[in-house]
C-alpha cells in the first residue's frame, strides 16, 4: 500500500527545494565568461568550499544506503573513510599548489603540459565514463524513495529530478552548484540531527541510550574497527587505509568533480583549509549517518519489522504459490520478535554475557529468516513471469502463420514489455529502502517532508557537481581544445551549457536503466575503484617521474584499464584494493614501457 503524504509534509518537501532551485538560478544568472561559469569567479571562502566537497560526496545513495549498511551489517562500513584525512594532506600539498600555479580550469589540463593530448584525452575520457555512470545512479536513488512515496513510475520520476538539476546548473555554472550546496547541506545536517532524536525517542522510555547502544553491540552492531588481513573482508581498517586512500586520493585529486569545487577558491590557502575542512568532518558525518541506521535497527527490536521492506515484494510473494511458505516465515519472525523484545529489554538491565549471546543468535536466525524471504521473493517473481511468458508464447505460435499481422505484433511488443518488467521487477534486495519506509511509518507529520527533502537535496546537490564537471571536461577538455581557432569566451559559455544539458539527459537515461544492485553506495564506489586508480597511477607519474613520457603513460593506461577491468570481473580482490592495484600497475607497466623503448614526447 503506497503510503499518502500529509499536506504539511508536501508543503516542506516542496519549498525546500523550490527555493534551493530557485536561489541558485537567481543568485547565479549572466555568468557570461569561463572563468565565472567553469571556475565560480574564484570567490568562495574556505568552509563553503569544504561544504561544497562535502555535499558533492553526500548523495541520496549516502543517506539510504549507508544507513541500509549500518542496518544489516552495523558500523564497520565507516572503516571506509579513513583514508580521507590522509588523502586530504597529501592533496594540500601537493596537488593544489601545482593546480594553483598553473591557473588551470580541469585537473587534466596539467596532464598535456607534462605528457601529450591523447594522454589528456584519455584520462578525461576514463573520467567521463566513469563519472556519467555515478551521474544516473545518483538520480536513480532518489527516484526509489518518490516511487515509494507516491506511487509514481520511477522512468517518470527520475526525469523530474534531473530536470530539476539542470535547470539551475545550465544556468550558473559551478557557481550555482557551489551557491546551493549550502543551502542542501543545511538541510541535510538538520535533518539527519532531528532523524536521529526522533528514532532514539521512539525507543522504549525504559532503555537509555546507552542501553540501545548495548543493544546494538550483542549482535554485532557496534563492531567498528576490523584489524583482520582478511581479503575476503571488504571493510577493515587496512582496506580503509591503504585502498580508502587511494580512492580518496583519486577522488578529491583528479576527480573533476570535486577538484572544480576547490578550484573556485579565492586563493590557494582558502583551497587547502576547504579540503583539511572536510577531511576533519566527513568521518564522523558518515559515523553519524552509520549510527542513525544502527539505532533503527535498535528501534526494530522493540517494534515488528516486516522481513522484507519493499511491499511490492511482499504483495507479490503473498499472491503467489509461495504464499504460504512466507506466512510460515512471517509467523516464525514474529514469535522470533517476542522473543528478541525481551532479551532486550533484560540486557537494558544489566542481565550479562548470557544475554548478549542468545541475543546475538536470535539476530543470526532473523538474518537467515530475511534471506528465505528473498530467496521466495525472487521464485514468486520469476514464477510470475515464467505463467505469463508461456502464455504469450502460446498464443504467439497461434498467430505465426501470419507475422505482420496486427494480432502478432500486438502479441509480440506484449511479450517484449513483459521482457522489460521482469528485469525491472526482480529486484529483492530491500536494504536501500529500510530508511525510507522506517521515515514514512514512524517519524511524526511535518518531519517526514524535511527528511525526504534531505535526500533529494543531497541527491540534487551531488548530480549538479557530476553533470557541471562532465560539461566542463567535455567542453575544456575534447571540444575547445581540438578547435583550431580561439572562439571566444562567449561562445565557450554557450558550448558549456548545451554540454551540461547533454550530460543531464545522459544522466536521465542512465538512471532510468540502473538497478539497485547490492547496495547502492557500494555500486557507486564500485564504479569509481574500476577507474581512480589508473587515473591517480598517470598523476602520481605526471608529479614523480620525470623521466617518463607521453606514449609510455598512454599504453600503460589503457593496459592497465583493460587488466582492472578483468580483474574486477572475475573478482581477484575485495574492490578498494582496486585502487591500489590500478594505481601501482600504470607506475610499473609505464616504467618498463619507458625502459624498453624510450618514449618521445
Amino acid at each position: 500500500m503506497t503510503p499518502t503524504l500529509a499536506p504539511i509534509d508536501w508543503a516542506v518537501l516542496i519549498a525546500t527545494l523550490l527555493i534551493i532551485v530557485g536561489y541558485g538560478t537567481w543568485k547565479t544568472r549572466g555568468s557570461k565568461n569561463v572563468q565565472d561559469y567553469v571556475r565560480g569567479g574564484n570567490t568562495s571562502q574556505w568552509w563553503t568550499i569544504g561544504l561544497s566537497v562535502m555535499a558533492t560526496q553526500a548523495s541520496a545513495i549516502t543517506f539510504l544506503s549507508t544507513t541500509g549498511q549500518a542496518f544489516s551489517d552495523g558500523m564497520g562500513f565507516v572503516q571506509f573513510y579513513f583514508g580521507l584525512p590522509i588523502a586530504m594532506v597529501i592533496i594540500c600539498l601537493v596537488f593544489i599548489p601545482l593546480y594553483h600555479r598553473l591557473k588551470v580550469y580541469t585537473a587534466y589540463e596539467f596532464l598535456e603540459n607534462r605528457f601529450d593530448l591523447k594522454t589528456r584525452s584519455l584520462t578525461a575520457i576514463l573520467f567521463l565514463i566513469q563519472r556519467g555512470l555515478a551521474a544516473g545512479i545518483t538520480i536513480f536513488a532518489p527516484a526509489i524513495i518518490l516511487s515509494v512515496v507516491l506511487g509514481w513510475n520511477i522512468v517518470t520520476l527520475n526525469i523530474i529530478i534531473g530536470t530539476l538539476v539542470i535547470i539551475y546548473t545550465v544556468s550558473g555554472g559551478t557557481k550555482a552548484v557551489t551557491v546551493t550546496q549550502k543551502q542542501q547541506m543545511f538541510v541535510i545536517f538538520a535533518g539527519m540531527l532531528a532523524a536521529l532524536f526522533i528514532v532514539i525517542d521512539l525507543i522504549p522510555k525504559e532503555v537509555s541510550f546507552v542501553d540501545a547502544i548495548d543493544i546494538a553491540g550483542a549482535t554485532g552492531k557496534m563492531q567498528v574497527l576490523d584489524f583482520s588481513f582478511d581479503l575476503e573482508n571488504r571493510y577493515t581498517v587496512w582496506t580503509g587505509l591503504i585502498g580508502g586512500t587511494f580512492l580518496m586520493l583519486s577522488y578529491f585529486g583528479t576527480d573533476q568533480s570535486q577538484v572544480q569545487r576547490y578550484l573556485s577558491g579565492r586563493s590557494m590557502k582558502e583551497m587547502q583549509m576547504g579540503l583539511m575542512f572536510n577531511g576533519l568532518l566527513k568521518v564522523p558525518m558518515q559515523f553519524f549517518i552509520l549510527l542513525v541506521g544502527v539505532m533503527v535497527f535498535v528501534f526494530y527490536q522493540f517494534n515488528p519489522a516486516p522481513l522484507n521492506f519493499i511491499d511490492k515484494s511482499t504483495e507479490t510473494v503473498l499472491n503467489s504459490e509461495y504464499g504460504d511458505e512466507y506466512r510460515s516465515l512471517q509467523e516464525k519472525q514474529n514469535v522470533l520478535f517476542t522473543e528478541k523484545q525481551e532479551l532486550s529489554l533484560k540486557l537494558s538491565t544489566d542481565e550479562g554475557e548470557r544475554t548478549r549471546i542468545q541475543l546475538s543468535k536470535l539476530d543470526s536466525i532473523e538474518k537467515n529468516y530475511r534471506l528465505e524471504s528473498k530467496f521466495l521473493i525472487k521464485k514468486a517473481i520469476d514464477s510470475e513471469y515464467a505463467n505469463e511468458y508461456t502464455r504469450l508464447q502460446n498464443e504467439l505460435e497461434g498467430l505465426r502463420a501470419n507475422p505482420v499481422s496486427d494480432a502478432f505484433i500486438n502479441k509480440k511488443d506484449e511479450l517484449n514489455n513483459l521482457y522489460k518488467d521482469s528485469a525491472k521487477d526482480t529486484q529483492t534486495n530491500d536494504r536501500d529502502y529500510m530508511f525510507i519506509r522506517f521515515i514514512l511509518n514512524h517519524l511524526p507529520v511535518g518531519l517526514i517532508g524535511l527528511l525526504l527533502a534531505v535526500i533529494l537535496s543531497a541527491a540534487m546537490s551531488s548530480t549538479a557537481s557530476e553533470i557541471n564537471a562532465l560539461a566542463t571536461i567535455t567542453s575544456i577538455d575534447l571540444y575547445q581544445r581540438n578547435q583550431k581557432e580561439d572562439l571566444g569566451e562567449e561562445h565557450t559559455v554557450k558550448m558549456t551549457k548545451w554540454f551540461t544539458l547533454l550530460w543531464g539527459i545522459i544522466a536521465i537515461t542512465i538512471a532510468c536503466f540502473a538497478d539497485l544492485a547490492e547496495n547502492l553506495i557500494q555500486l557507486v564506489n564500485i564504479i569509481g575503484s574500476i577507474f581512480y586508480g589508473n587515473v591517480l597511477g598517470i598523476f602520481l607519474l605526471a608529479f614523480f617521474f620525470k623521466y617518463i613520457k607521453g606514449n609510455a603513460v598512454f599504453v600503460g593506461a589503457l593496459i592497465t584499464q583493460a587488466i582492472v577491468i578483468i580483474g574486477w570481473w572475475f573478482d581477484w580482490m575485495p574492490y578498494l584494493w582496486l585502487n591500489l592495484f590500478g594505481c601501482v600497475l600504470v607506475i610499473l607497466i609505464a616504467n618498463v614501457l619507458e625502459f624498453i623503448k624510450p618514449s618521445k614526447k
